[in-house]
């Protein structure tokens, strides 16, 4: 376990079996299925469907590689806001991982930000197989104003979100947990937020044990349902 994972329960929770599950689960096939534009598009839904979504540039789609163990499961680009559609990715034959657009990026014209807000709000409304969504905060940086719209919206839909923070890498120990902190007391009274946190690094492998185990914990619920 990290010395960075701050979570007084994670010991219990991600044994190294839960550990091991999780490795073997993300080594395994990952396929991607589909760019949706619109919802008719939607794949056929999985048991189980986890979302990552985050501002731009946050490193959503190097920690979503880094996950997957692969160098291009999702695209990176030096440029915010390339992410325009939902990407939908098989892990398996039971979860689903889905890419959502980037938000908060001010250059994005107005029409088409609008487009990605209402296709967010629809799919989040209207996809009862979504379990999860991992809210990407930059911990440089903390809550933003993004962030906490992102965070409202979830909030109104009902949908269970779960806040990772990325690029953990780059913050001294200290300032690291007073982030932590901040977070924490930022989404304590949110009504959909889970109170677990992750703190992660793309580039250093930090943290990314736990988010397997925490994503294969919750297909594996649904598959006992």
């Amino acid at each position: 376990m990290s010395e960075l994972n701050f979570e007084e329960d994670a010991d219990k929770l991600f044994t190294p079996e839960v550990i091991e599950a999780g490795r073997k689960l993300f080594a395994g096939e990952i396929t991607f299925l589909r760019g949706v534009p619109k919802l008719e598009f939607l794949p056929e839904p999985m048991q189980c469907e986890v979302a990552f979504a985050g501002r731009s540039n946050v490193g959503k789609s190097s920690l979503l590689n880094a996950i997957g163990g692969r160098k291009s499961l999702a695209r990176t680009s030096s440029t915010p806001g390339r992410t325009r559609e939902l990407n939908f990715f098989a892990v398996g034959d039971r979860l689903c991982l889905v890419d959502m657009p980037g938000y908060g990026y001010a250059k994005a014209e107005k029409a088409l930000v609008a487009t990605w807000q209402r296709l967010l709000r629809d799919y989040l409304r209207g996809r009862i197989e979504l379990k999860r969504v991992f809210v990407l905060v930059d911990s440089r940086h903390g809550l933003k104003a993004p962030d906490l719209e992102m965070m409202d919206l979830l909030d109104e839909a009902a949908v269970s979100y779960q806040i990772v923070l990325t690029k953990a890498d780059k913050m001294k120990p200290e300032a690291l947990a007073e982030i932590v902190e901040s977070v924490r007391l930022g989404i304590s009274k949110r009504p959909a937020a889970h109170p677990r946190l992750h703190i992660t690094s793309a580039e250093k492998g930090i943290g990314l044990p736990e988010l397997r185990a925490e994503m294969t914990i919750l297909s594996e619920s649904q598959a006992s349902d």
